[in-house]
């Protein structure tokens, strides 16, 4: 067999061995479901106000399905009972499906499958790779923890939900919806931020509603795992795509007798280390699966 042709200047080259090793279906089949899960909810949102099919009423933070069911983002929930003020009970409904759901299968989940400022962020990263930026420097990973009490605290002294008019996530579903300067202003700044100043900035390192899915999905049960860590050939693809990289290190390798399972909060069941990996080192399954093969 032929070796694979060299990369052109520029030319991306990541995850082109899982292509070879096991067809272009296989490397993107998680970055192509997840942008489809993106899709299908921002469609269910558009379909009210662009041709009067209400399926979901609401956004991102509030929302009612086929008026029935009602889901709640629980920051901006906590954000209401701070600033002192007591939410409708089917606000309280809402809440306990999200954080039951997440609880269950990874908080940041919601980052990744259901955030539309998921897609700005990856084609920030991308972007980085392909052209091989070097600029900027991420701040602190706990930055964003910081960030989520100073926001509780300014809901409390101010008696306003204060995140909820800065929110890149609305603000990107408001832009994608009705347009607007300050909705895409927003996020073309989380872009740039991600691009130029901060790599994978934004949502690993300062946004609040990731920090809070993370703490809702401390011990979920779907997670990923190294289960075949000894096939690794150290080609670091999955360091590469991953938003939160940290989380791979011990699991991957091992070391002083770690679990194969990823069950680091902050990971966001993206599947992408799945995606890249040639020889398959990683696959979802459950926290309990400890074994090594």
């Amino acid at each position: 067999m032929a070796a694979p042709a060299a990369p052109r200047p520029g030319q991306n080259r990541i995850g082109r061995d899982a292509v070879r090793d096991k067809g272009w279906w296989l490397a993107h089949r998680f970055l192509i479901l997840r942008r489809l899960s993106q899709l299908a909810i921002f469609a269910l949102f558009l379909l009210g106000p662009l041709a009067g099919v209400w399926v979901i009423k609401g956004n991102l933070s509030s929302s009612l399905t086929l008026g029935i069911l009602p889901l709640t983002d629980p920051l901006a929930l906590a954000q209401v009972l701070a600033a002192r003020h007591w939410p409708e009970a089917s606000a309280l409904t809402g809440v306990a499906i999200v954080i039951a759901f997440y609880a269950a299968v990874g908080g940041r989940v919601f980052c990744s499958w259901v955030c539309p400022v998921n897609a700005v962020t990856d084609g920030a990263a991308w972007l980085r790779q392909t052209f091989k930026l070097r600029t900027g420097r991420s701040p602190r990973a706990d930055l964003r923890y910081w960030l989520l009490g100073a926001v509780l605290l300014a809901c409390a002294v101010t008696g306003q939900a204060v995140w909820e008019f800065v929110n890149p996530v609305s603000m990107t579903q408001r832009a994608l919806i009705f347009g607007g300067t300050v909705a895409w202003g927003a996020t073309l700044g989380v872009f740039v931020f991600d691009l130029l100043i901060a790599p994978r900035g934004w949502c690993g390192h300062v946004c609040p509603v990731g920090a809070a899915y993370a703490l809702i999905g401390h011990k979920a049960l779907l997670r990923v795992a190294a289960t075949h860590a000894s096939r690794c050939n150290d080609c670091a693809d999955c360091f590469a795509v991953c938003p939160e990289p940290q989380v791979i290190s011990l699991p991957l390798k091992g070391k002083g007798g770690a679990s194969p399972v990823i069950t680091d909060a902050n990971c966001t069941n993206c599947g992408r280390c799945i995606d890249v990996c040639g020889p398959d080192v990683f696959r979802y399954t459950h926290r309990f699966d400890l074994k090594r093969q």
